[in-house]
């Protein structure tokens, strides 16, 4: 493969054959995944998301609360990136490998849809989803399609047509606890899987974050393709630091394709 060392082919190969012995594979990914689709992450130094604004004062419970249309106005460039967004060969090559019965689960801190997009069917998403809202007083669900193109286009700010009460995307803001059904099947696959994959993820964001450690705890092999270190990167029996977006399809495909 073009660009890439020869400790990384190494990698790469040794990866495929942990994912072929394994019998309950996990993937955690993260906004790294979908930097390739053009949809910003959030920490990376000078250009992810919170380089420009506080996430206290945007993206909070309490700010959604009391200043609705001070989140909308953050939230709308990040909603147009997203929905303009399609999966890349990163999402593809997940679905790939899970279709062929290979990975079991993933388990993502995106809301961005394109793992689903890209064909995957078991995806437990932990800060929620752009794929619905929720009205704030009366709890009617809708779809996004219906609401968010009106709110990029046009900059009408969502109400629920039953009750006329302001709709809340899906997603996990600051000071909201993670969907606890998401929580508890994350904590069930990470205790089964022999074997998981760190794509895309800092690691920085807990208790998402300490899956991984629980996995290795338990005796589960640790995968980790990502920019940058984390703080588990040392325990991991692969490290590599390359872009997610070549380096995942050559896994699959060494995987699929010995």
């Amino acid at each position: 493969m073009i660009g890439l060392s020869g400790s990384t082919l190494e990698a790469i190969d040794y990866a495929a054959a942990l994912i072929r012995q394994a019998k309950h594979i996990v993937a955690l990914t993260g906004a790294g995944i979908s930097t390739s689709s053009g949809i910003p992450d959030f920490r990376s130094e000078g250009k992810g998301l919170w380089a420009k604004d506080e996430p206290l004062e945007v993206a909070s419970q309490s700010t959604f609360r009391t200043h609705p249309e001070k989140f909308f106005a953050w939230f709308r460039p990040l909603v147009n990136s997203i929905l303009e967004a399609q999966p890349n060969d990163a999402h593809f090559a997940l679905a790939a490998l899970q279709k062929s019965g290979r990975l079991n689960t993933i388990i993502t801190q995106n809301i961005d849809i394109l793992h689903q997009k890209a064909g995957a069917t078991r995806v437990i998403e932990m800060h929620g989803t752009l794929a619905t809202l929720t009205c704030t007083q009366c709890y009617k669900k809708f779809g996004y399609q219906d609401y968010l193109a009106a709110f990029i286009e046009h900059n009408l700010l969502p109400y629920c047509p039953s009750c006329g009460a302001i709709l809340k995307p899906d997603v996990i803001l600051f000071g909201e606890q993670l969907p606890q059904k998401a929580w508890y099947e994350a904590q069930a696959e990470t205790r089964k899987c022999d074997l998981m994959l760190v794509i895309g993820s800092s690691l920085e964001v807990l208790p998402v974050a300490g899956l991984p450690m629980q996995a290795i705890d338990r005796g589960a092999h640790l995968i980790i393709i990502n920019n940058t270190p984390t703080y588990i990167s040392v325990r991991a029996d692969i490290n590599i630091y390359e872009d997610v977006a070549q380096i995942v399809p050559a896994i699959a495909q060494h995987t699929l394709n010995p």
